[in-house]
């Protein structure tokens, strides 16, 4: 199947480093940098990797300082094209640029894809911010611009400096990654607090309930913690609360509950 920016199966991305077929290797950046097993030499070479770091956050800012208004979409990479969430994604990827925000993905398939081709058929700014992992194979063809990054914190860092609200569909172990980084984030306030919307009344329930019946409970969270969400399955009203935090006209958070 052909379609814009197609990319054959095989790529592995590591950077702005394309690699395919016998070049690929199973471990990544992040790996052999957190990992102090084995020869010391990591002592040597560590500083060094300090440049390269250094590299992705200037080409980060590089790439994304006049972007504009923009939100960040999060969703799983295995949301498929028949997915009712995948639709929604892509009328969320709409109606955020009909209301004049670019769209920021992971850069990936599912979800993201969905968020970045609503985006992109819709005439804005469709970002994607891809990392280095084993099992996928850079960006999808409905991002307009893209960086690929070695390491986790540097892309996550040009997440929540560029985008001024989240909307989270349904995904796994990565999505609650991002999703409770931004919500710590604004908790303990290293950040202007922001909307944060997780799309999905019945996939969201159970989590919001095990964090109001236990985590509450047991007095690890405060009650204005859970109003750091909204729950819904109304994409007018996620886009409604971008545009007012925007505008900064009202709170940025509502309770987990769905609108009535």
């Amino acid at each position: 199947m052909s379609g814009k920016g197609e990319k054959k199966r095989g790529d592995k991305y590591r950077g702005p480093v394309m690699m395919r077929r016998s070049q690929i290797d199973s471990g990544t950046t992040d790996q052999r940098l957190l990992d102090s097993r084995g020869p010391s030499d990591w002592v040597h070479t560590d500083p060094w990797r300090v440049l390269r770091i250094q590299s992705e956050f200037v080409e980060g800012f590089g790439a994304l300082a006049e972007l504009g208004p923009a939100i960040g979409v999060f969703g799983s990479a295995r949301t498929q094209p028949e997915d009712p969430f995948y639709a929604k994604g892509e009328e969320v990827g709409r109606k955020l640029v009909e209301a004049g925000f670019a769209v920021i993905t992971g850069g990936g398939p599912g979800a993201m894809e969905a968020a970045n081709k609503g985006a992109s058929e819709a005439g804005g700014a469709s970002i994607g911010l891809g990392i280095e992992l084993p099992f996928e194979t850079g960006l999808n063809q409905w991002v307009d611009k893209g960086i690929n990054f070695r390491y986790f914190f540097a892309r996550k860092t040009m997440f929540v400096k560029y985008s001024q609200g989240f909307v989270v569909l349904p995904g796994g172990v990565g999505t609650l990654d991002e999703l409770f980084e931004a919500i710590t984030l604004v908790q303990t306030q290293k950040v202007t607090s922001f909307p944060v919307v997780l799309m999905g009344v019945d996939y969201w329930s159970g989590l919001l309930d095990w964090l109001r019946d236990s985590v509450l409970a047991e007095g690890k969270i405060s009650e204005a913690d859970l109003d750091l969400f909204t729950l819904t399955d109304d994409v007018d009203l996620a886009v409604r609360l971008m545009v007012e935090a925007r505008e900064g006209r009202g709170p940025t958070a509502r309770a987990p509950k769905q609108p009535e």
